[in-house]
């Protein structure tokens, strides 16, 4: 299985526009961070993480031809607003594509992009829309998607329900406040844990990274990549100050994990 790393900024991104910090002025290609999202491959089947306002470019720059699923782990926009672009994955394939998450976020989803799913509204003679599914998970059940076992964990971030996903010996999650009892044991084994990191200090519905450390911790991952980055960490400071095993992501990082 390949883990892609298309986008690991916070909902700001990196550079923040009107920003003249030195990582928003950095050389260093690992501080430019589009917003949060990835890629999973297994076998033949490529599933998708959110899909961020900087989607297009993401696929692009990682020569993306095919998806055969969509998870979203949340509908906050960095998350969600670049889902237009899920219209060049559905013309190729011809067919609609099937789009998973939680239950909250499937609901905003189809009233917040209307035009996608009224089916009532159809795409005039020489235009196109998106062709989606949507489909609402439980917690904590195992589904298969796209012939690939797929664990949909919920965690809080703030008012909302987020989810992350298990799949096999990976652990994707993002945007998490706290990993508890339950979840824990559900991550268990994992060997790559792809984790939200906001910066030193504490917030509200964010680990902190050294939140996202003694998390790490818990959950024993023989590496954990850090997400969710600001402007406020450059790449090479940060790996500097990681203890061993856990490392700052950056986009387009690509990680291959034995099945």
């Amino acid at each position: 299985m390949r883990l892609t790393l298309l986008g690991t900024g916070t909902s700001m991104g990196v550079p923040q526009i009107g920003c003249g910090c030195a990582v928003c002025r950095s050389a260093d290609p690992r501080d430019r961070r589009t917003r949060s999202s990835a890629l999973i491959e297994s076998g033949t089947t490529t599933l998708l993480i959110d899909t961020p306002p900087e989607l297009r470019l993401q696929v692009l720059r990682a020569g993306v031809g095919n998806v055969d699923a969509v998870l979203y782990t949340h509908e906050h926009a960095d998350h969600v607003h670049g889902i237009d672009d899920l219209r060049s994955f559905s013309l190729l394939r011809r067919a609609p594509l099937p789009v998973y998450g939680p239950p909250a976020t499937i609901d905003h989803l189809r009233t917040a992009f209307r035009y996608i799913f009224d089916d009532s509204i159809v795409a005039q003679p020489g235009t196109s829309k998106p062709r989606l599914t949507l489909t609402a998970l439980p917690p904590n059940v195992p589904v298969t998607i796209a012939g690939v076992a797929v664990l949909p964990l919920a965690f809080e971030h703030g008012p909302l329900t987020v989810y992350g996903y298990r799949v096999g010996a990976l652990g994707y999650l993002t945007d998490v406040k706290r990993v508890g009892g339950e979840a824990l044991a559900l991550l268990a084994g994992v060997r790559v844990l792809v984790l939200n990191a906001l910066w030193w200090r504490t917030h509200p519905t964010h680990l902190s990274i050294d939140e996202a450390i003694e998390t790490a911790r818990a959950i024993g991952a023989e590496r954990t990549l850090l997400t969710h980055l600001t402007h406020e960490t450059g790449h090479r400071e940060l790996l500097e100050r990681l203890p061993a095993g856990v490392e700052p992501g950056y986009d387009g990082l690509t990680v291959e994990i034995p099945e």
